[in-house]
């Protein structure tokens, strides 16, 4: 006896329900009102799937037969509304100049708690907590960038602090490839609020700014720490700065004066992965 088929919702008009998801492409106050957003191609739906993470909707081409892989996403998501739409819609969705994806999802937004950052306390086998916390961004794509980078070097979740961009942005999820699904991320009104869970952690607070006082080499990263990040264009806060306790410089050389925000993110953190791997047991 096998189990009856899920209903499929068919949309080929720019219906309501159609203007809702196109809606949390560009509003961000429109994804904060649903707690929804839209993931676009292969990879971040697959691990969205392949994680677990709360999906409204699957969003499939109603033209074409689905692949292997498409229908192996739609069975390992059996919570998830099907919805099969027309192409030239579905185009629209997934924002692409090259005709429609196979597979647009519709994923829930995560409550902002620090909680979703589980890390065992620094012991002889490990040294503990690593995040990245992020002042103000203004870059959608570079929060992705640091959610990507965050994830290759073993960070356990990025704090995106104040007025900033929008983790849950298209441009965002895509930079991510994927990762925003595997590193917890986590929006806080102030740096207050980081300071006070990184106490409770026993965390050393690491500014970084190109006059720092120590190279980030010579900074000891082996410990707890949350490493903070400035915005693109001002840096670290005043009040960032005067909270950190240590103010740590990337060395470059050339013409450039300074790295990209998310370039400077993957420094520190790649740095952080090579002192802990290096770490004396």
């Amino acid at each position: 006896m096998t189990g009856k088929a899920p209903a499929v919702l068919r949309v080929t008009a720019r219906n309501a329900a159609f203007q809702q998801w196109q809606a949390l492409l560009a509003s961000r106050v429109k994804r904060q009102r649903a707690r929804q957003f839209i993931v676009q191609g292969v990879r971040p739906v697959t691990l969205a799937v392949t994680r677990g993470w709360p999906l409204d909707a699957m969003i499939y081409d109603i033209s074409r037969p689905l692949s292997r892989w498409a229908r192996d996403m739609l069975a390992a998501a059996p919570g998830a509304r099907r919805v099969a739409m027309a192409p030239e819609l579905l185009r629209e969705l997934g924002e692409k100049d090259d005709g429609a994806p196979e597979i647009v999802a519709v994923a829930a937004i995560p409550p902002d708690d620090f909680a979703r950052i589980p890390v065992s306390p620094s012991s002889p086998s490990g040294p503990g907590l690593l995040a990245i916390a992020f002042d103000r961004p203004s870059s959608p794509g570079n929060v992705g960038t640091v959610i990507r980078s965050a994830d290759a070097f073993g960070a356990h979740g990025l704090i995106v602090t104040g007025h900033a961009a929008d983790p849950y942005d298209p441009k965002s999820v895509r930079a991510s490839t994927g990762s925003l699904f595997a590193v917890p991320v986590v929006r806080a009104a102030s740096h207050a609020d980081v300071l006070g869970w990184a106490r409770t952690r026993s965390a050393v607070v690491v500014g970084t700014d190109e006059k720092g006082d120590a190279d980030i080499a010579d900074t000891d990263l082996t410990r707890p720490a949350v490493v903070v990040i400035g915005n693109e264009t001002t840096g670290l806060s005043e009040a960032w700065r005067q909270a950190c306790d240590v103010m740590a410089r990337i060395p470059i050389t050339g013409a450039a004066s300074s790295l990209n925000a998310a370039g400077a993110a993957t420094v520190v953190l790649y740095e952080a992965a090579r002192q802990r791997r290096t770490r004396p047991r």
